[in-house]
């Protein structure tokens, strides 16, 4: 409940307004935790309309998933 207010809270703010939210979904590599969609259900993400974002799922133990999440960053950047 703490991080969904901070992230609500900061996708408000207008010095971050034109800024891209990447969040790492860590630990995919273990049963049971939160998907993508859960996490993006449990940040209320549907709710932030002025900023991109994007969940990348990874393990940071085997590095899957981090270059993918890197990549979408730098997109963003080469588009501004």
């Amino acid at each position: 409940k703490e991080l969904e207010s901070a992230v609500l809270i900061q996708a408000e703010s207008k010095d971050l307004r034109k800024a891209g939210l990447l969040i790492f979904a860590n630990k995919q590599d273990v049963k049971g935790c939160m998907t993508v969609a859960e996490i993006s259900q449990s940040l209320q993400l549907t709710s932030v309309k002025d900023h991109q974002w994007h969940i990348q799922a990874c393990c940071a133990l085997t590095g899957e998933g981090l270059c993918q999440g890197l990549e979408w960053m730098m997109s963003r950047l080469r588009v501004r």
